[in-house]
């Protein structure tokens, strides 16, 4: 069966378009932000902040993954700098001879600290200081509706981050 397009409106284009251009700004802002005062950039930033607050600073790298939305190859890249730097270490999962666990080391946990509260800062600077307490809520029950639509519940969905 073969239907027609359901075509955006004009306000829906807007809407799309403003969503794309204001989104696409924050990711370069908070990148730029973390690359200048803690040179790391957004998703190293994120993985770290994902570690230390997993139990014992340790997550198995395909949890991480699927955390970040990144595809395992892509991770590994990012935690083989993050070790390279002395934030992150690689250990082999006992139960599991094919499994590792990323570990935040103590001067990867120093690091996020120091990193912390520029990050905060840019966040707020650029997001939350220009909406209301109405308009902040709103965004957060929106983000909440597109997550839950978008989050697969396909267990086999063929998903990068499960590659």
């Amino acid at each position: 069966m073969n239907t027609a397009p359901r075509w955006l409106s004009d306000e829906e284009q807007r809407v799309w378009r403003a969503y794309l251009h204001a989104t696409t700004l924050l990711e370069d802002h908070l990148d730029r932000q973390l690359q200048r005062d803690a040179g790391m950039p957004h998703i190293y930033y994120g993985l770290l902040v994902q570690l230390s607050e997993a139990p014992r600073r340790r997550r198995r790298m395909t949890e991480l993954a699927i955390e970040a939305k990144i595809t395992r190859s892509r991770l590994s890249h990012a935690i083989a700098r993050l070790e390279k730097n002395g934030w992150v270490r690689r250990e082999d999962c006992p139960s599991d001879k094919r499994g590792q666990y990323a570990l935040l080391t103590d001067e990867g946990m120093e690091v996020l600290k120091r990193a912390a509260a520029g990050h905060v800062d840019a966040v707020r600077q650029a997001m939350f200081d220009r909406l209301t307490p109405e308009q902040r809520a709103q965004l957060g029950e929106i983000m909440r509706v597109l997550a839950e639509g978008l989050q697969p519940q396909d267990p086999t969905a063929d998903l990068p981050w499960l590659r």
